[in-house]
């Protein structure tokens, strides 16, 4: 049948390049996200995090509706904008507000925690989502490695201490995030790395608007251009461009290895605190960085075995979208 036919729209796969590829796109992502915690940390020096939460939101889906309507991409369809509003809940609305809020009274090493756990969230999610399976080896791995990117986070914030309502904001922004990037991840294989998160943005954006609205009314913003720049990078690159690179990685997959290039982003943020806001580095970091960098390569080469053959090969011989 033709690509365009009626017929086969709704089983429509994107054709994926080899998993490699999948596990460097990951990493890219996460090189881009690195950054989120410690900008966020600057920004809400001088302005609301209510504002930067929702603010950068706006920013990035501008950017969102101009790139959708120059390629003049077509809307999604069906239950296709349900999983969309499950995405934009996770990593457009949840996690950006409950960071923001959690970093005006945290230290970005500390926040970098959150962090350590997204990799076995967002395999979790991706497994309770019923679409991938990783054997226990896989599981062994992955608890090490977020065991070792929680110490290592842990001591280079000068420990976790009791849980408090700081405590309980970051996870609830790892359990946003991890349903958001499983979700997201899945239907970039449909609609494309890039349309999903644009067309997420958008769905947004009416909610986002009227938060930054109310920020302002609130709290007029007035920083200096250290705190804009930061702002700026927080809505073109964390909410926009880096997401180009990350579910490109998780659509090729598979999204329980892909995700586990998390367990670097608190190694570089933490390092980024350092250099950036003066936080302070201490050989327990540079231990816990080859600790957490290794469990990562550990488990992506676990779940990277070859897999049984597609049950319905016909699938893999429909064309590329992205």
């Amino acid at each position: 049948m033709r690509d365009n036919s009626s017929a086969t729209r709704p089983e429509r796969t994107v054709i994926l390049p080899p998993q490699a590829s999948g596990i460097w796109l990951g990493l890219a992502g996460v090189a881009a996200f690195s950054f989120t915690v410690p900008f966020t940390k600057v920004a809400v020096a001088s302005l609301s995090p209510l504002f930067i939460g929702s603010g950068r939101a706006v920013v990035a889906a501008i950017l969102a509706g101009l790139a959708l309507a120059l390629t003049r991409q077509r809307l999604p369809h069906g239950m296709q904008w349900a999983r969309l509003a499950v995405v934009a809940a996770g990593v457009v609305i949840g996690f950006p507000l409950l960071t923001s809020f959690a970093l005006t009274s945290t230290p970005a090493s500390h926040g970098a925690v959150v962090i350590a756990l997204l990799p076995a969230a967002t395999a979790t999610a991706a497994v309770i989502r019923g679409r991938e399976r990783a054997p226990r080896t896989f599981w062994l791995v992955t608890g090490l490695g977020a065991c070792a990117a929680i110490v290592f986070a842990s001591l280079s914030s000068g420990g976790f201490g009791q849980l408090n309502w700081t405590d309980l904001l970051l996870l609830g922004s790892v359990a946003a995030a991890a349903i958001g990037y499983a979700e997201g991840g899945m239907l970039a294989r449909e609609l494309g790395a890039w349309q999903t998160v644009s067309w997420a943005l958008v769905l947004a954006s009416p909610l986002m608007v009227l938060l930054t609205a109310v920020s302002i009314a609130q709290q007029p913003p007035s920083a200096g251009l250290v705190q804009w720049m930061a702002f700026a990078y927080l809505g073109v690159i964390s909410m926009f461009l880096g997401f180009f690179a990350w579910y490109r990685g998780l659509a090729i997959g598979p999204i329980a290895s892909v995700s586990q290039m998390q367990l670097i982003q608190p190694v570089l943020t933490i390092c980024w605190a350092g250099l950036l806001l003066g936080e302070s580095l201490t050989w327990p970091t540079v231990f816990g960085g080859v600790a957490v960098i290794f469990c990562a390569g550990a488990a992506v080469r676990v779940r990277l075995k070859p897999a049984a053959a597609p049950a319905h090969p016909l699938q893999t011989l429909q064309p590329a979208k992205d």
